[in-house]
């Protein structure tokens, strides 16, 4: 705690003389260290407290300058230690800030009466006409945000969510902002009811109204140029720049927006990257990218998604106005010029390509296309498995995953293959196969809900999903009964035995984290019994999901053994098990092959089209690979080929220790 004093005579005399006027003098307090020489043309109102002026900033170029106030409006503001504020067009007031923070050409910093800074503001997500809003904080997670939007059928819960956000908006309500330490704020317009967090940097940003900008050491925030922002929260490690206009929205941990992006009523969660185009009251889960000017995101939930250009949704049936909403699952991407009218949900991990005007349910058909052929939605099931493109974002996500925050609001969950796809891969084989019971092995087409299925694609399919099946249950044991040295056909049973009984049952992705629904289910059960109340609370019990994944992952796996080989896991031999490891190496080998296939179709002649210029095909060939490099030295290419060869020792491996029991 800082001892302040009041102004000495000689240094109200001195202030004096170097153009500085206050309303009371008596209502200036200063740092026992205070001295005068650094403050000039400063005004003083209400009740003002100053630190000491001792160091300087070296600003971009090399120009220095010292800590110290020149032209500047204070009111009712407490300033720390080292800082330099100049210029201010208007006045700061009622602001406590930090040590070493540097403001300069600002129009105007104040809070006008009680605030939230943000908190408690409704975002209308997915219906814009309200009905699903998400009340917005500084500890919103996506998957908080996923049970406030979608859970309205359990409003015991949902009135719940609500009195925890707002105890804990209420709890942070206050007349006077916070401005935190090392902030730099320059080159700006007006900020109102803002509080701003440590190490901050706000350039050339218009307008901010109404927020909170949760910047820390360890992963800073950065507002640039021509920002407005109104009724907001920007998490940690968020960049917002470029003419970006935020109206009603979250901006999560990490996220990236820019080239004049335009938002309202939306929640963009961790490592979302938003540039040129425009959003409207949507849901966008970890790592929704949209990139282009022409691209529309409206009244949809997203996830690990990607938006081609020009990529649009309808949310009306210019019947009774904008009510209807859409959900592409985890993984789903829409290419250029693709358009779906809404209500539709896209199953994980398919590729959107066309107008979709039907309203098809895919959810139980993953790493599916969905392609338009005459006004007719075609639906590819089970392709998307050997996309190299598919195989590319599942490594690369977590890579680009940029929080440097270690407190991580959001649980995101990497994994393409899990208790959520499989299950409903189990679910698409029964489809499939229905289809085919009920119109006939040759027939030509089958039609599922509003889409076709050609008959060929049928077939390949049900391939596609058995050997994704095959690779999970197989990867599972494997990982299971490594590092042991078995003596008996009892010890692997023994081994296989899951640790707990949490797992069993359906499973599902809280945008980004997977999970038991039982486990959810325990946790909404605490929310409206009051057991759970706390923002924290709930985030620190999504996180214990989280940790648990494997844990559960076995539970499922191991119920699940029985179903798709036929075998009592309870009877099971090393003579099983080496017939499952083979099976499991078939399958991963099988799609690696397929997967290293579909790259090289990215080396192929008709992809040289374009390369060199002027030249011979020889040229072409040479010009490309100085660009791209050649097929075999890829870096991914080289990947499939390691994975294929290190997978076939895991198999080797394990055969080889049970040997002995077969």
């Amino acid at each position: 705690m800082k001892n302040y004093r009041k102004l000495t005579e000689d240094e109200i005399l001195r202030l004096k003389g170097q153009s500085c006027l206050a309303d009371d003098w008596g209502q200036v307090m200063v740092d026992e260290r205070f001295t005068a020489e650094y403050v000039y043309h400063t005004r003083f109102s209400g009740e003002v407290r100053l630190g000491v002026f001792h160091t300087e900033f070296t600003l971009p170029g090399g120009i220095k300058k010292h800590s110290g106030l020149r032209h500047v409006t204070l009111h009712n503001v407490t300033l720390g230690d080292n800082c330099c504020i100049e210029n201010i067009q208007n006045y700061i007031a009622n602001y406590e800030i930090g040590d070493n923070t540097f403001i300069e050409n600002v129009d105007i910093i104040l809070v006008d009466g009680v605030t939230k800074f943000g908190n408690g503001v409704e975002a209308a997500v997915l219906n814009e006409t309200g009905g699903r809003e998400v009340l917005i904080s500084d500890k919103l997670s996506a998957q908080q945000g996923y049970i406030m939007a979608l859970y309205r059928h359990r409003p015991e819960l949902i009135r719940r969510m609500k009195e925890i956000t707002d105890y804990y908006s209420n709890k942070y309500a206050s007349s006077v902002g916070k401005i935190g330490s090392h902030v730099m704020i320059i080159n700006t317009g007006s900020i109102k009811n803002v509080k701003v967090g440590d190490y901050c940097h706000i350039e050339g940003t218009c307008r901010l109204e109404n927020g909170s900008i949760n910047s820390n050491e360890t992963d800073p925030v950065h507002i640039g140029y021509s920002v407005i922002c109104e009724d907001f929260i920007i998490s940690s490690g968020s960049h917002v720049d470029d003419g970006t206009v935020l109206s009603r929205c979250f901006i999560g941990q990490a996220c990236q927006l820019g080239h004049n992006y335009s938002a309202s009523d939306s929640l963009f969660f961790s490592n979302c990257h938003g540039e040129n185009g425009e959003a409207c009251a949507i849901f966008a889960g970890p790592f929704t990218v949209t990139h282009h000017k022409s691209t529309l995101l409206i009244a949809g939930m997203f996830s690990f998604m990607n938006a081609g250009s020009g990529s649009n949704q309808s949310n009306h049936m210019y019947k009774l106005g904008p009510i209807h909403q859409g959900t592409m699952e985890r993984g789903a991407k829409t290419t250029s010029d693709s358009y779906i009218l809404w209500p539709a949900r896209v199953g994980a991990f398919s590729l959107v390509m066309g107008r979709h005007v039907n309203h098809a349910d895919t959810s139980n058909l993953p790493f599916s296309y969905l392609i338009e052929q005459g006004d007719t939605t075609y639906l590819i099931p089970g392709v998307n498995l050997r996309s190299v493109g598919t195989i590319r974002d599942a490594q690369k996500w977590p890579k680009r995953d940029k929080r440097k925050d270690p407190n991580k609001l959001d649980c995101i969950n990497y994994n393409l293959l899990s208790p959520y796809t499989i299950q409903k891969m189990f679910k698409a084989l029964a489809i499939l196969k229905e289809l085919r019971k009920v119109s006939g092995e040759t027939s030509e087409i089958y039609s599922f809900q509003s889409a076709k299925i050609k008959n060929s694609s049928l077939n390949k399919g049900l391939k596609y999903y058995e050997i994704a099946i095959h690779k999970f249950l197989g990867n599972s044991i494997i990982k299971r009964l490594e590092n042991i040295k078995f003596q008996s056909n009892e010890e692997i049973r023994q081994r296989l035995r899951p640790d707990t009984e949490i797992g069993v049952g359906e499973w599902a992705d809280i945008s980004g984290l997977i999970a038991p629904k039982s486990e959810i289910e325990k946790l909404l059960c605490g929310i409206e019994s009051g057991e759970v109340n706390r923002l924290r609370c709930i985030n620190e019990q999504f996180e214990v999901m989280h940790k648990n994944y494997y844990t559960y992952e076995w539970t499922w796996a191991y119920n699940k053994i029985q179903e798709f080989y036929g075998l009592n896991p309870e009877e099971i031999t090393a003579k099983d098990i080496t017939n499952i490891v083979n099976r499991w190496k078939e399958s991963v080998i099988g799609l690696d092959r397929m997967v290293y296939e579909d790259a090289r179709k990215e080396f192929s002649l008709s992809s040289m089209t374009g390369f060199g210029a002027d030249g011979s095909r020889y040229e072409m060939k040479q010009d490309f690979e100085q660009v791209r490099g050649d097929f075999e030295s890829n870096t991914f290419v080289t990947a499939v080929l390691k994975h294929i060869e290190e997978k076939s020792a895991l198999g080797d491996e394990l055969i080889a220790r049970i040997s002995h029991l077969v």
